[in-house]
């Protein structure tokens, strides 16, 4: 009890001692550097609306950055406008605009540099180069920004939110658009991405590399240039994110490269050109997913090997699945398949016969990609018949058997 009575006794005491100072036209401080310079650590800053443009602002305190309204921070598309060097810096409620850009250094609207425990929440970021850039940051908080940018391509554009060898992050809440990637990862570790949106950027929604040991929960990644990447990584958790309306020659829901020892679980993939693309990837767990009214739902490379595929709804998919060898070194178990015509005598809800989800005009396809003039045509579909019963093309071994006679419900 004693104990107690002294934290509480530690905590008004130094909570009196901070201070709050403002910034404004009619306030006592003018600048938002002028009340940086005069605030000691702990110390809160509220920024009343207007338009500041102070050039590059440099965080070296443990400050409550507010902003009151939106106040606007113009970088006039020649500097990195807030750049944050300590530990427990708090950014909130600022209107971060026009940062510079540069072809040799990543700029950005927000910078975390190596520090920890930050929280940067509840901001706006318009036409940014990067948008938050992180790099040796460790446990900070990303949440309830807004970012948008106007992004042309590639290589004249940068990644809305992006971490560059961090640790225990969480971005949270965040919606970005118009930046090259939404979010970026690389060498990133033990991290949480939730419930952000990420949608109509150049090139992935998200993109992840040698980033391990990470979980992405109900996120939505949709009309990406080429949907959403993850490579060279293990111990991923992917559960309850809805990849959607990623199209094009190159665009896939999600593109696995190289994963291992990874879990994906009870997302959802519609309408995309390739559901998931999975090249070299082993020991995945795929359950209880849906893949709908995509062009391909699933397309497994022969470099795969030790993935299982089960439980999962295919529905009114043009293909359900394509791959580029005979061997099959992956598990299909219980999926449900809209285009299984097979029977269940018994009537325990398991098809009686297995189910061959790769069909003959898939593989043709696959390797004559202009065959594709040819779909949904007389000849194809019986050519597909003639091939269920009598196997030449498609492998014989990638086949689920025990196939579901009703979709599950997630």
């Amino acid at each position: 009890m004693k104990r107690s009575f002294f934290i509480l006794f530690l905590f008004f005491v130094f909570s009196a001692d901070a201070k709050t100072w403002r910034v404004g036209s009619l306030q006592q401080n003018h600048t938002i550097k002028e009340a940086i310079n005069k605030a000691a650590a702990g110390d809160t800053i509220l920024i009343y609306p207007g338009l500041y443009k102070e050039g590059q602002i440099i965080l070296t305190k443990k400050l409550f950055l507010k902003g009151i309204n939106f106040p606007v921070l113009d970088g006039e598309k020649k500097v990195e406008i807030l750049t944050i060097r300590c530990d427990g810096a708090v950014v909130e409620g600022l209107y971060f605009r026009n940062s510079g850009h540069s072809s040799y250094n990543d700029i950005a609207a927000i910078r975390i540099a190596d520090s920890r425990s930050v929280t940067v929440r509840n901001n706006k970021v318009d036409f940014s180069y990067f948008g938050i850039y992180a790099q040796h940051a460790t446990s900070c908080t990303i949440s309830n920004n807004l970012l948008n940018s106007d992004a042309k391509d590639e290589i004249s554009s940068g990644n809305g939110i992006h971490c560059w060898k961090s640790d225990s992050m969480q971005i949270v809440g965040n919606e970005v658009t118009g930046h090259r990637d939404g979010i970026y990862f690389e060498f990133v570790t033990n991290s949480v991405i939730k419930n952000n949106i990420s949608h109509e950027n150049v090139r992935y929604g998200l993109h992840f590399m040698f980033s391990n040991s990470n979980t992405y929960l109900s996120n939505i990644f949709r009309d990406n240039g080429a949907g959403v990447a993850v490579m060279y990584s293990k111990g991923i958790r992917m559960f309850k994110n809805t990849f959607s309306d990623n199209w094009g020659t190159a665009a896939y829901g999600i593109l696995m490269k190289e994963i291992t020892d990874s879990h994906v679980e009870g997302n959802l993939f519609i309408r995309n050109t390739v559901g998931v693309m999975m090249e070299g990837s082993n020991r995945i767990m795929l359950m209880n997913n849906i893949f709908e009214s995509n062009g391909w739902a699933m397309k497994i490379q022969a470099s795969c090997m030790d993935n299982s595929i089960t439980q999962n709804n295919f529905k009114a998919n043009s293909f359900d699945m394509a791959t580029n060898g005979d061997l099959v070194l992956n598990k299909f178990e219980k999926n449900y398949w809209d285009k299984y015509e097979g029977y269940d005598l018994n009537r325990n809800g398991i098809g009686d016969v297995p189910y061959h989800p790769v069909s003959m005009f898939s593989m043709i396809s696959e390797r004559n990609s202009s065959s594709m003039m040819l779909f949904r045509s007389f000849i194809v579909g019986l050519l597909d018949k003639a091939e269920k019963m009598l196997p030449v093309i498609t492998p014989v071994d990638l086949k689920d058997d025990q196939p579901l006679m009703k979709p599950f419900k997630l």
